[in-house]
């Protein structure tokens, strides 16, 4: 019966009810259909506003960063420009007139060595005729400087003014005015020019011990006699030792410097000085030397009144001992100090009695391992006062009195 009663049904659903499920399934699938499209659509919407939101999270977050970079490097997009406006006043043009004075005592006129004269004569009438004169030779230079008070005092390098018969200076608006040197220092290759003007506009002096590697430097000065150029670049190094330009420890720089920069000023990123700029090596790019600032700072009063700066001195070659040093000088590898590889004539030590190859072991009972920090020992000392110096000299221990004297160009 059963099956039976199920073939009832079975004949009564094919007959009764295959149109209303056909309807209601092709219902349901539509039904399904939409859903579907808007399960799609939300889905796609909340995904796409959740990146949009992320997205403008990000772009909101690197804009913030910009911001706070551009804050804190720049302080405003036109930084570099704004410095360079407001010392471009305090920075000069230099042109210089010199006479060069050539030796020729030791130049032979073509008829001194005439041996027809000689031979016949036993002598050279041109020989009286033509007196040994030294001959003198002018020339001009340019270079750049910076006005350090509102009176005309103007800073440079003195290698700018050296053997100049006539300094002209050329200020921002234009204006030339005689200058005069009224007072140098070759150790430091420093010097102070005066031009009769007032109220100028003098630059202002920054702190150079406080700067690193990597900081902001601009130079301003008169590349190739273009005034007032303005160079960007970093500072790249400190305490460059190049004994060739100057007894000081240099700042490099990447900014570019060329011949007439010399005597213009290093800037930091606040608009102060931080260096004299002096030379680059010729030999490479992008690789120059500025004096720094505070080295002008200690004497630049004293270059002002014309005063002759003293430089502590006791006039020595020296270089850390190496193992390879050592080993040529015939002493353990294990031994310290500072070796002496020459002694100047007539200086302090040649007085004492110290010799080339006496290895510096203690100055007035301090240890030295390091030549900056022995010779910024010696800078520290006054002309005139005597320091114990201990020095390992064929094996032995030997103690030497050395005057410190002043620092002599020659």
């Amino acid at each position: 019966m059963f099956m039976r009663f199920c073939s009832m049904k079975i004949i009564n659903f094919d007959s009764n009810f295959k149109k209303a499920v056909a309807k209601n399934l092709v219902m349901f699938l539509v039904c399904v259909a939409v859903s579907t499209a808007l399960s799609f659509f939300l889905i796609s919407y909340m995904f796409k506003n959740s990146v949009n939101k992320e997205a403008s999270s990000q772009i909101s977050t690197v804009s913030a960063i910009s911001a706070n970079v551009s804050k804190n490097i720049f302080d405003g997009s036109n930084k570099i420009a704004d410095i360079a406006e407001e010392v471009s006043p305090s920075v000069v043009h230099i042109n210089t007139e010199i006479v060069q004075t050539i030796d020729n005592s030791n130049i032979e006129f073509f008829f001194n060595n005439d041996q027809f004269f000689k031979r016949f004569f036993g002598f050279s009438p041109f020989e009286e005729e033509m007196p040994r004169q030294p001959l003198q030779k002018k020339s001009s230079g340019m270079g750049s400087g910076f006005i350090i008070s509102d009176d005309g005092y103007i800073l440079t390098n003195f290698h700018v003014v050296k053997n100049a018969f006539k300094i002209i200076v050329k200020t921002k608006d234009n204006k030339e005015c005689i200058a005069k040197l009224v007072g140098k220092d070759t150790y430091s290759d420093l010097a102070v020019i005066k031009i009769n003007e007032k109220d100028l506009k003098p630059a202002l002096l920054g702190d150079s011990s406080t700067i690193r590697p990597g900081e902001w430097a601009i130079a301003v000065g008169s590349p190739q006699g273009l005034d007032h150029t303005v160079t960007l670049g970093i500072v790249s190094a400190l305490s460059r030792q190049i004994p060739e330009l100057s007894n000081v420890s240099f700042i490099q720089t990447d900014a570019a410097i060329n011949p007439g920069n010399s005597g213009g000023p290093l800037l930091n990123i606040k608009g102060e000085v931080i260096g004299i700029n002096t030379a680059i090596m010729g030999t490479a790019q992008n690789i120059g030397f500025a004096i720094p600032v505070n080295v002008a700072k200690t004497i630049v009063d004293q270059l002002k009144s014309g005063q002759t700066i003293g430089h502590p001195w006791i006039g020595i070659a020296m270089s850390p001992v190496t193992k390879e040093i050592a080993e040529a000088l015939g002493v353990s590898a294990k031994t310290q100090g500072i070796v002496i590889s020459k002694v100047l004539p007539n200086s302090p030590a040649e007085d004492a009695g110290l010799t080339e190859g006496d290895i510096i072991q203690r100055i007035d009972g301090k240890r030295f391992i390091d030549s900056k920090e022995l010779q910024t020992y010696i800078k520290s000392k006054k002309i005139g006062e005597n320091i114990n110096v201990q020095v390992l000299r064929d094996g032995n221990i030997v103690g030497k009195k050395v005057k410190i004297g002043n620092w002599q160009e020659n």
